[in-house]
C-alpha cells in the first residue's frame, strides 16, 4: 500500500483506522490538536464513553462502533478502557497507545478520593469539585493557563454529573490489566508528563516493563493532560506511532 506525504513531511500510510479514547469527564475536544494530522493514516473515530457504568459495559458499546480492525489509543479512563477492549478483542487492535493512564487496579485511597468526588456531584457541588482537581490536571506550570482550564470546564459541561458518576464507578471497579499486557505483541506507544500526579511516570514505566517491544516516552514540563499541555509532541509521537 502507498502511503502520502503529510504536512510534516512524515510518509503516511494510508488506510489504517484509528480509535481515539478520551479521558473522565473529557470529550472529543481532548484529541482536537491531533485529528488534523491523524486522518491522513485513515478514518479516525472518536470513541463514545459516556455509556455504561462498567469497564466491560463501556468498552462493548466501543467495540460495536469501532471498525473491525484498528490501532487503538487511549488516553487516562480512556486507557483503562483501551486495556478492557483488549480484553474482550484483542485480535481487532492492530496498534496500541496508552497515554497518563495505568493498568493496575484503583487503589483503596483512589477509590476513597472518587466517592468523594461522587458525593460532591450529587450534591451539585461540581464547580468545588473541579477547583480542587484542577492543579492535578496539568502542569504547575499552567495552572493559570486560560485556554486549557476553559477547554477542561467545557468539556465537564459537555459530560454532565450523571456521565461523570457512572465513568468513575466503572473506573473503580477496574481490572488489574497488569497480567493482560505480558500477552502484547503489537506495537505499543506509552506516553506519561513526568509530572503527572494522577497516573505518574512510575505506572507508566511499569506498563512499559511488561508490554514487551514497548516504546516508553516521558515528557518534560508536563502533567496529567499530555494532549492539551503538550500537544504538539503527542501529535508528532501518534504519527511515528502510526507511520511505523
Amino acid at each position: 500500500m502507498r502511503g502520502n506525504q503529510g504536512e510534516d513531511g512524515v510518509c503516511m500510510k494510508a488506510g489504517v483506522p484509528v480509535v481515539l479514547v478520551p479521558g473522565l469527564n473529557f470529550t472529543a475536544r481532548t484529541y482536537a490538536a491531533q485529528l488534523p494530522v491523524l486522518w491522513q493514516f485513515g478514518p479516525v473515530q472518536i470513541a463514545d464513553h459516556r455509556r455504561g457504568n462498567s469497564m466491560a459495559a463501556i468498552a462493548k458499546s466501543i467495540l460495536d462502533a469501532a471498525p473491525p480492525r484498528f490501532a487503538l489509543a487511549g488516553f487516562s479512563m480512556g486507557g483503562y478502557i483501551s486495556l478492557e477492549i483488549l480484553r474482550q478483542a484483542k485480535e481487532r487492535v492492530i496498534k496500541l497507545a496508552l497515554i497518563d493512564t495505568a493498568a493496575a487496579a484503583d487503589r483503596p485511597d483512589q477509590t476513597e478520593k472518587r466517592l468523594k468526588n461522587i458525593a460532591l456531584t450529587r450534591e451539585g457541588r461540581e464547580l468545588e469539585r473541579e477547583e480542587a482537581l484542577w492543579p492535578l490536571v496539568v502542569h504547575g506550570s499552567r495552572l493559570n493557563d486560560v485556554a486549557i482550564r476553559n477547554v477542561v470546564r467545557e468539556m465537564s459541561r459537555e459530560t454532565g454529573p450523571e456521565v461523570y458518576i457512572n465513568q468513575q464507578t466503572a473506573i473503580m471497579g477496574r481490572a488489574d490489566s497488569r497480567p493482560l499486557l505480558k500477552e502484547l505483541k503489537m506495537k505499543t506507544l506509552i506516553v506519561v508528563g513526568d509530572s503527572d500526579q494522577l497516573t505518574p511516570p512510575a505506572a507508566a514505566k511499569e506498563m512499559h516493563e511488561l508490554v514487551e517491544g514497548s516504546k516508553l516516552d516521558v515528557i518534560p514540563d508536563c502533567g496529567h493532560s499530555a494532549p492539551l499541555e503538550c500537544p504538539d509532541r503527542v501529535t508528532q509521537l501518534l504519527v511515528e506511532w502510526l507511520a511505523a
